[in-house]
């Protein structure tokens, strides 16, 4: 019988304990990244960076401020997902000079993005740093989907101190700001509280509501 996405998406669970023998090969953690490179985001802006953490001694450092949450050091690889701290004219004209460079000079797309600038760029810096956040959360679904295809464990974290992780991987020298964790591995079942239990969610005709 043939597998589907929905089953992988039903096998997959907030892995709560990983195996720290089985590091995931680089191919499968390629093909996640790619997943996160290939997500849409809010005009094309791709307001956030992809941090791949597999220095054990950087990850050990992010587990003490993220509630020593074991599956990033039993993990073998941590994604962090840093959206850009403010949107500002060069970082928009560096995605029209590559939109530019690949498609070629066209007006409208230019149009478009001097209104863009000209919304976004008054605008206050936090507010901006939350737009970029939602487009990184954009790519953390891609990177969870992905994962589950090729039975991959993951395990989405927001719970740490943005402002330590920050510090750690130096990323606000950088106009960056750390989102949401997320740690990939295998699931060590016998250590595993959560593995056999049922996936629960709403049932649909309490979580959708069709307008006709």
């Amino acid at each position: 019988m043939t597998t589907t996405l929905f089953d992988k998406l039903n096998w997959r669970y907030a892995t709560k304990k990983m195996d720290p023998a089985k590091p995931v090969p680089q191919d499968k953690v390629d093909q996640i990244i790619e997943a996160v490179r290939m997500a849409p985001t809010s005009s094309g802006t791709q307001p956030f960076h992809l941090f791949v953490v597999t220095n054990p001694d950087t990850r050990a450092e992010i587990r003490k401020v993220a509630w020593d949450q074991a599956q990033i050091t039993d993990g073998s690889h941590l994604l962090v997902f840093a959206a850009w701290d403010n949107y500002t004219a060069e970082r928009i004209d560096g995605v029209v000079g590559q939109m530019e460079a690949e498609r070629g000079k066209n007006e409208r797309l230019s149009g478009y993005y001097d209104n863009l600038k000209s919304t976004y760029l008054p605008r206050d810096a936090e507010v901006n740093y939350n737009h970029a956040a939602r487009q990184a959360y954009i790519g953390l679904g891609f990177a969870l989907a992905a994962a589950a295809e090729l039975e991959i464990d993951s395990t989405p974290m927001e719970g740490f101190d943005a402002d330590k992780v920050d510090a750690i991987l130096g990323l606000r020298e950088k106009g960056l700001r750390s989102v949401v964790l997320l740690p990939l591995g295998y699931r060590q079942e016998d250590g595993d509280w959560l593995v056999k239990m049922k996936k629960v969610r709403k049932p649909r005709e309490e979580f959708v509501t069709e307008v006709a």
